[in-house]
């Protein structure tokens, strides 16, 4: 939890076995690990003997598999599974996936996980030349531009698809042969191969999915790699070499859960090393360090850790309240926080408290912690974010997409304090930030993609282009401008140059 208690939503969680006797039931564990990145809906295609059979619904996992003979009637030693949360497409059974294509020339199941800057435009082209879409999700689009692609096979066409898609994906297809995994040239979104002890290969968006069913990495996938895995093993085939690393860093802030490792790196480690660096930018004297249930109870260690105070448990999640509690007013949503969080004023009463939450989205959640535990009796409440301030949208599979969301697009950080009612307010740096995940990667910012905090974008924007531009400062066209010409290397750098003549 946390991210301003649910404020952020990421887009999906992608899931695949190719071997294994008893696949449906592995993907349902694997889909569990990941039901974190997506609560709205749920669904497995397993393929028995080239045969592709579905099931999928609205709700979470246990609810769209209640009857153990949902997962039975899935036979076969191949499946791909999907959760669910929508940035692109509405929360009907349509959009719930994975999708089943069946074609005079074989069946194809397709998921994924990301958001396309360039839907709008492709969709209404293909509709233009006689596509029909059955959802009005982004991933139906893939699926289209396959079935047009020349090339003398699957994956050939796959490959003149996959360069005609813009922003963040991670997708699976199965055919009647193989499952395919497929990631964007950024690698916004993590996707990971792994081998269990019987030979079966697992694809999955965490490798937290990967140690449920006891599955060994094998290798992550990097920018612009396609995987295939089928009878005769795995290999990988990459369809460009415009490539630049640029992992979504809230994927190390929020996203994934602490357990995972991406590109090596342990999630839980780097949100710790974010908390002591938070403590050595700005340090606070005061009683006790507190973080806000769950996704921020490590940086609070690392915080407590680094600053010799001691890290106690002063926020308290009420474990059975649904996710996808977000209320449409004001009042319900701040009713909500209470029924989420609350404070344990034997703790807190008469202490000077430091707040770790890993990010302020909307600053209503913030601003009810921080008035939580003034009635438990807390003398001071100092916040202390673990990420620097969200400014810019995000277009690769978060869905805010628009600055006008987020507090720190319109206030200062002393305005956001005053806000919240907090003592004060500090935030992580995005040198500090860089350094805690230690990608070390030779692009720029190390590899990952900080444009939520500072607007540097490292592809074109597409179909958000003219908004984003409409939004933006005349001191942010400077900066930006600026990065673009020093970071010549980026994918699609010449939107950034763009900035200062649009």
């Amino acid at each position: 939890m946390s991210a301003e208690l649910e404020g952020l939503h990421e887009e999906c969680g992608v899931f695949g076995v190719w071997g294994h006797p008893d696949a449906a039931r592995l993907t349902y564990f694997g889909l569990h690990a990941l039901q974190h990145r997506g609560q709205e809906g749920a669904g497995i295609v397993s393929n028995d003997d080239g045969k592709l059979v579905g099931h999928r619904g609205l709700g979470l996992l246990t609810q769209v598999f209640s009857d153990e003979a949902e997962i039975t009637r899935l036979k076969g030693s191949k499946t791909i599974g999907h959760v669910r949360y929508a940035t692109a497409g509405s929360g009907s059974i349509d959009n719930i996936q994975p999708f089943i294509f069946r074609f005079h020339d074989g069946d194809v199941a397709l998921c994924h996980n990301g958001n396309l800057t360039n839907c709008t435009t492709l969709k209404q082209t293909l509709e233009s030349e006689g596509a029909i879409f059955h959802s009005n999700s982004d991933t139906e689009i893939l699926m289209h531009l396959i079935r047009r692609a020349p090339g003398k096979n699957f994956i050939d066409q796959l490959k003149v698809a996959l360069n005609q898609v813009h922003g963040g994906f991670a997708y699976l297809l199965m055919t009647e042969n193989s499952i395919i995994g497929a990631l964007d040239p950024n690698g916004f979104r993590p996707l990971s191969l792994g081998r269990m002890k019987n030979g079966a290969y697992i694809l999955a968006s965490e490798t937290c999915a990967l140690d449920i069913v006891g599955a060994e990495l094998v290798r992550d996938i990097r920018p612009g790699e396609i995987v295939i895995v089928d009878d005769s093993g795995y290999h990988i085939e990459k369809y460009t070499e415009n490539t630049q690393l640029a992992i979504c860093s809230m994927e190390f802030i929020y996203f994934a859960r602490p357990d995972s490792n991406i590109y090596g790196i342990n999630v839980h480690s780097a949100r710790k090393r974010m908390g002591a660096r938070l403590a050595e930018e700005d340090p606070v004297d005061a009683d006790m360090v507190i973080g806000v249930p769950n996704s921020s109870l490590s940086a609070a260690s690392g915080y407590a850790e680094k600053s010799g105070i001691p890290n106690e448990m002063g926020l308290i999640k009420n474990q059975y309240v649904a996710r996808t509690f977000i209320q449409p007013t004001q009042e319900l949503r701040e009713q909500g926080v209470r029924m989420k969080l609350a404070a344990v004023r034997g703790v807190v009463a008469g202490k000077r408290v430091i707040v770790i939450d890993d990010s302020i989205v909307r600053g209503t959640t913030s601003r009810r912690i921080v008035q939580l535990l003034r009635e438990a009796s807390a003398t001071e409440v100092h916040m202390r974010i673990a990420s620097p301030p969200l400014k810019y949208p995000c277009y690769y599979g978060i869905d805010i997409q628009r600055s006008s969301e987020l507090i720190a697009a319109k206030k200062s950080v002393e305005e956001i304090r005053e806000y919240i009612g907090a003592d004060s307010l500090k935030f992580l740096s995005v040198k500090g930030l860089v350094d805690c995940i230690g990608m070390h990667d030779p692009a720029p910012y190390g590899g990952l993609c900080v444009a939520y905090f500072n607007g540097d974008y490292p592809t074109r924007l597409d179909d958000y282009e003219d908004d984003f531009l409409a939004a933006l400062t005349p001191e942010d066209r400077r900066r930006i401008t600026h990065f673009a010409k020093s970071n010549s290397h980026y994918t699609d750098n010449e939107f950034a140059r763009s900035y200062a003549t649009a």
